[in-house]
């Protein structure tokens, strides 16, 4: 891969985060063995930015959570298809998924909470149908530390009915992995982070991996969190961020990044036949499916051409961990500011079109 097309990358990496006066923290990967490129990227006005630091992934850890639903289901601790209520207590789930009146928790199966099938409403984004949102109770009460069950509590007491029956329809859905966390901790007598560390960081050496608030990394990084903002707030100390558990919680540089998604690409971390059931996809949007953890990029005439054909995750904050089969490239980074989760996928697919452009040269 020419020095030419680096710098082409990193002078619109750069360009596009100075236009931008709240993009303060930008992070940005691009990987291929293939093409000999490696570029580790980072900009923005913060007082401490470096492209080692350690990043807050949001959503993309909920790909986290899926593979080791998935390595349990390979070691015959659950099945896909096993009813919720198979781990977690009935009065826990109860009033989570009510549909015109009528309680259906108990048609909940674990394969739908992980592709966002289960009708339960997202705790975070869904407007609540009283009170504060749950994003405002995070910025004005920063110390409190959430626990997964009062999440669950928060839900069911201010999220609305259900819009469709389990497995009928799709509601992206926090609240949902932060019941996967809770049957993760119910299938292996293990708290999430210690099974987090157990099955994934620790045999993919991931040394500076964590989950927020809840763990420690094997080695602690010289350089600290990036910070991360909702709006001009730099929320990475807030104990409240807390509330991500299991659907968002994971810390990691970008290098540890690159190693998970590596290790699941090559069959490492997850047998070939596991990945291929994980991808029971369900609509998200137009262009975009999304299975077991896995955002599924696919062809649509005109709208989402080919050559953006991808998969992985992405999140709130504008972070993103996708691995592009035709480029054999690997984009992985964060906008780290609440609500980029558009900007950040636009960074990859215009660093794709880059790549594409010399790639037909």
């Amino acid at each position: 891969m020419s020095t030419n097309l680096k710098d082409l990358i990193e002078s619109s990496f750069h360009k596009r985060v100075n236009r931008d006066s709240k993009l303060r923290n930008a992070h940005l990967l691009i990987h291929s063995a293939k093409n000999n490129l490696h570029l580790n990227l980072a900009s923005g006005s913060a007082e401490y930015v470096h492209p080692e630091q350690p990043i807050f992934v949001a959503s993309v850890g909920k790909l986290f959570t899926a593979v080791i639903i998935g390595q349990l289901v390979e070691r015959g601790d659950l099945a896909f298809e096993d009813p919720i209520t198979q781990y977690l207590d009935f009065n826990l789930i109860k009033g989570l998924q009510v549909h015109k009146g009528k309680d259906y928790g108990a048609e909940i199966q674990i394969k739908h909470l992980l592709n966002h099938s289960s009708g339960i409403r997202d705790s975070l984004l869904d407007p609540p149908k009283d009170g504060k949102p749950l994003i405002d109770l995070l910025i004005d009460e920063p110390h409190h530390m959430w626990s997964p069950e009062e999440i669950i509590e928060w839900s069911k007491k201010h999220t609305k009915e259900a819009k469709f029956l389990p497995g009928e329809g799709f509601n992206y859905s926090d609240t949902g992995y932060v019941l996967l966390g809770l049957i993760v901790e119910k299938a292996t007598n293990k708290s999430f982070q210690d099974v987090l560390h157990k099955f994934i960081f620790e045999p993919l050496n991931m040394k500076n991996s964590y989950l927020l608030h809840y763990s420690s990394p094997a080695i602690e990084s010289e350089h600290p969190l990036a910070d991360f903002y909702i709006v001009d707030k730099n929320v990475k100390d807030f104990k409240s961020i807390s509330f991500d558990y299991s659907a968002g919680g994971v810390v990691a540089t970008k290098e540890d990044l690159l190693l998970f998604m590596k290790s699941l690409v090559e069959g490492k971390i997850l047998r070939p036949d596991t990945l291929e059931a994980m991808k029971d996809y369900k609509k998200f949007t137009l262009g975009i499916d999304y299975g077991y953890g896995i955002m599924n990029f696919k062809t649509v005439p005109v709208f989402m051409p080919k050559k953006f054909n991808m998969w992985g995750n992405a999140g709130m904050t504008g972070s993103f961990m996708f691995y592009h089969p035709e480029l054999d490239s690997y984009f992985i980074g964060s906008l780290n500011q609440f609500r980029y989760n558009r900007k950040g996928i636009m960074l990859v697919l215009k660093t794709i079109n880059l790549m594409e452009k010399q790639r037909l040269q």
